[in-house]
């Protein structure tokens, strides 16, 4: 076993011979020499390709101004999830949200998660109270 009063001191690095911070790939610090002072005419290049109707070119810019978002905020409104039982009502609401178009199917299927994840804690609080009550009931006999 490592000798425990020295192992994970604060400020000592684990491997102190490791790479220093801020240091750059290999790969990177090549792209970075090749395109040294060629950003800018690429750039205006890019842009004056898209003008044109160069349909990869304005896919390019686009995506540098308008990012594609991967995650929105949604207003949508479950029934209350008070037992597991409760389930089949949140399911219903998700199914009826997609129908109606208030949500997207892939924002019903992260839903759905969340919607599982507080089921299944749920159903753990529930088993360690009957559990308890249990073990009270016994009183202690075994």
């Amino acid at each position: 076993m490592a000798n425990e009063a020295t192992q994970f001191e604060p400020g000592r690095s684990g491997n102190p011979g490791g790479r220093p911070k801020g240091a750059r790939n290999r790969s990177t610090s090549a792209l970075e020499a090749i395109f040294d002072g060629e950003s800018e005419a690429l750039t205006r290049k890019v842009i004056e390709l898209a003008k044109d109707g160069d349909t990869v070119a304005l896919r390019m810019c686009m995506d540098r101004l308008m990012p594609v978002r991967k995650d929105r905020p949604i207003t949508f409104t479950l029934p209350e999830i008070e037992t597991a039982a409760d389930l089949t009502k949140a399911t219903k609401a998700l199914l009826q949200g997609v129908a109606d178009g208030e949500i997207t199917p892939s924002e019903a299927a992260e839903l759905s998660k969340l919607v599982e994840a507080h089921t299944k804690a749920i159903e753990a609080v529930d088993l360690a109270t009957r559990l308890s009550a249990l073990e009270r009931s016994a009183g202690g006999k075994r």
